[in-house]
């Protein structure tokens, strides 16, 4: 880890996917000597990330312009993968496609959002039911209206190799990484500083977080940014920040919420649909997909709507009849392996959020992407470092995704969530 740095330009709380890819951005960006970037992760072994229980699916169909450029981005950057990390940075991609299906109800959401995704260049393709069952003949279609298969740029990937190139592309070019948790920051008067919304008590710059190191001890560390982006903590580590407990401006506080995600490991012995069969959203919420090249797959369900069963019971009980009614050769499949773990979810309207706080000058916050944040890191962090480096938004204006919305009341729901 070397020597405890005491100062940083820019201070990343969280070292996942999404707090990994903002440091790659910053340095890759300014060169390796550019700016000193810090990266404060409290679990060096991600044992509790929630890019482990990722599905790793990669698609663009969204309600969201914003989400689907972002996607698209990722595509792009798993793409080129190789050409930035070299030849060794394999992520396991499997170009597979990702269908959607929808039944009566909602139908004409998927038709609505086709729109928009084929406006912004996203190749896919919408499929009657009877044009799905000629194409998928292992799927029983009766409930189904419509359906929507991503033909490029769809599939999926391992979210934990994704995450392992990007975290050693971040260090490589100079990236810092602390093992150590954020357990609260330091506040200096700026009396500099007004504005719209503040109250007459002098402006509290913040521009220091204390540490709690691995052994017990705390330290502090000084910056000129910081970046929260620590997932299912942001929430808490924003009320350290007076975000959610001050007044004005600081009284709304972060809505990251935590949700509930299984996932399930299955075999299908006999006749499973074939190889060309793409990462399914069923249009209960359920998802499935092939798990290797043999009858493995994996399926899963976020959020679960009952904790109180075992991972077996939810299994048995509402995993499987989903599984069962859509693909009649999943008759007499067995669960293998389950995961129960959780993400972080917005609960103000499902969407990120990304930006400085309006309050503080110099405290951004990246988190709230749920189920998608894996693909969407690659452009976030490219997002989060613009905003930093050029004070504004180069590539995809992502300026409704900001923490604005919520003080003014302007939701920005997305209602494609997997």
């Amino acid at each position: 880890m070397g020597v405890f740095p005491r100062h940083a330009d820019v201070v990343i709380i969280g070292g996942g996917a999404i707090g990994s890819s903002i440091a790659y951005w910053l340095k890759e960006k300014t060169s390796k000597e550019g700016i000193r970037v810090v990266v404060i992760e409290k679990d060096m072994t991600y044992s509790k990330c929630t890019t482990l229980l990722s599905a790793g699916g990669l698609h663009q169909q969204f309600s969201l312009p914003e989400n689907v450029q972002l996607s698209l981005y990722g595509a792009e950057f798993l793409r080129t993968l190789k050409k930035r990390f070299g030849p060794g940075a394999d992520i396991q991609y499997c170009p597979q496609g990702h269908l959607i299906l929808a039944d009566e109800e909602g139908a004409q959401r998927i038709i609505d959002n086709n729109f928009i995704e084929r406006e912004l260049g996203v190749i896919n393709q919408i499929l009657t039911k009877n044009q799905l069952q000629q194409k998928f003949p292992w799927m029983n279609v009766t409930d189904v209206e419509l359906a929507c298969l991503g033909l490029e740029k769809h599939g999926w990937f391992d979210p934990w190799a994704l995450l392992s190139v990007v975290r050693y592309g971040a260090a490589h070019l100079g990236a810092q990484y602390v093992e150590g948790e954020v357990v609260d920051f330091l506040f200096r008067d700026s009396e500099e500083y007004i504005g719209e919304g503040m109250d007459d008590n002098p402006y509290k710059a913040v521009n220091e977080v204390v540490v709690k190191m691995p052994d017990g001890e705390h330290k502090t560390m000084e910056f000129a940014f910081c970046v929260i982006a620590a997932g299912l903590q942001s929430s808490e580590l924003a009320q350290l920040a007076k975000i959610g407990t001050g007044s004005g401006m600081l009284s709304v506080r972060l809505p990251i919420e935590k949700r509930d995600r299984y996932v399930f490991s299955f075999d299908c012995p006999e006749s499973p649909p074939g190889i060309n069969t793409p990462m399914t959203v069923d249009h209960s919420g359920l998802y499935f997909r092939r798990n290797g090249l043999g009858g493995s797959f994996i399926a899963g369900v976020s959020p679960c709507d009952d904790a109180e069963l075992s991972l077996d019971e939810y299994f048995r009980d509402k995993v499987c009849p989903v599984l069962q009614n859509r693909v009649p050769a999943f008759s007499s499949i067995k669960v293998k392996n389950s995961w129960r773990g959780s993400y972080e979810h917005n609960g103000f309207d499902d969407s990120g959020i990304i930006g400085p706080h309006p309050y503080y000058h110099n405290l951004y916050l990246a988190t709230g992407f749920s189920g998608f944040g894996i693909q969407q890191a690659p452009a976030i962090g490219r997002a989060a470092a613009e905003l930093i480096l050029d004070g504004d938004f180069k590539t995809i204006d992502l300026t409704r995704f900001g923490f604005d919305r919520l003080i003014v009341d302007k939701p920005m729901y997305e209602t494609t969530v997997v």
